[in-house]
C-alpha cells in the first residue's frame, strides 16, 4: 500500500489510526479490482466529510459576512464547497499521487478525476474528523479551503449559474440551454450524476454533482467558462 508519511508531513496532521487515512483515499473501483484485501472504500467518510464540510463552512461565513442575509450566504457556500474549487484545493496538496483507484480509473484524467480528488477531500475531512476532532477538521479547512473566498465574492462566481447561462445564452445566440443526463452511479441513497448542458445539438459542457441540481449548476459554471461569460 502507498506510505502516507510524507503527506502527513504535509499537511502537519499525524493520524493516530493509520487505516483511516488510508480508506479516505480508497476509491469504490479500487475494491472491486482488489475484493482479497481487507480494506474499505471512502464513501461512508465521504458522507460524514461532507457534513462535517458544510458546517465548518457555514459557521465561518457567517462570522465573516455578518451583513449578508441567508440567500447571499447559501450561494457563498455552494461556490466555495462545489467539486470544481473542492478538486482544485485536493490538487493542490497533491492528494492526486495517494489514490487508491482501478486500473481504468486510473488512466482518467480531467474533469471525472477532479471530482473523485473533491470526493477525497471530503473523506480526508471526515476521517480527520474521527481521529483528532472538530477542532483539527476545523484548521485544516481554514487553512485549505478559505482562502478561496474572498476571489469567489470578488469575481460573482457565487451568482447561480443557470439563471445567468440561460440569459447569456439567449443574448447572444437566441438559444435556450437544456440540461441531460449524461451518466448517473451509486445507490439510490449515493448517486452521482454526469449532466450535459447543450445549446441545440451542441454539447457545450458537462458536470458532476450528487444530485442533478448540483450537476446542471456544475455544468451550467463550466460552460460560462468556456464561452468566457463570467464577467
Amino acid at each position: 500500500m502507498i506510505d502516507f508519511s510524507l503527506f502527513e508531513k504535509k499537511t502537519n496532521i499525524i493520524f493516530n489510526n493509520k487505516k483511516l487515512l488510508e480508506q479516505a483515499f480508497i476509491h469504490r473501483s479500487y475494491i472491486n479490482e482488489n475484493s482479497g484485501e481487507q480494506v474499505s472504500h471512502n464513501e461512508r467518510l465521504e458522507f460524514l466529510g461532507d457534513a462535517v464540510l458544510e458546517l465548518i463552512v457555514t459557521d465561518y461565513l457567517y462570522n465573516k459576512y455578518p451583513d449578508r442575509d441567508e440567500g447571499d450566504l447559501t450561494a457563498y457556500r455552494s461556490a466555495l464547497v462545489n467539486a470544481v474549487i473542492i478538486g482544485e484545493v485536493a490538487q493542490e496538496l497533491g492528494m492526486n499521487e495517494y489514490l487508491l483507484l482501478s486500473k481504468g480509473e486510473a488512466k482518467d484524467a480531467g474533469r471525472a478525476r477532479s471530482y473523485i480528488l473533491a470526493n477525497t477531500y471530503e473523506a480526508y475531512v471526515g476521517a480527520v474528523y474521527l481521529d483528532a476532532g472538530y477542532n483539527v477538521a476545523r484548521e485544516f479547512i481554514s487553512r485549505t479551503l478559505f482562502g478561496k473566498i474572498d476571489t469567489i465574492v470578488a469575481k460573482k462566481l457565487w451568482r447561480d449559474a443557470k439563471s445567468l447561462i440561460q440569459e447569456k445564452a439567449q443574448e447572444y445566440l437566441s438559444v435556450t440551454p437544456v440540461y441531460k443526463v449524461l451518466h448517473e452511479a451509486g445507490p439510490d441513497h449515493d448517486k452521482h450524476f454526469t449532466i450535459g448542458v447543450f445549446f441545440g445539438d451542441d454539447r457545450i459542457a458537462e458536470g458532476k454533482g450528487k444530485s442533478k441540481q448540483e450537476a446542471e449548476q456544475d455544468a451550467a459554471r463550466v460552460a460560462l467558462e468556456i464561452k468566457e461569460w463570467l464577467d
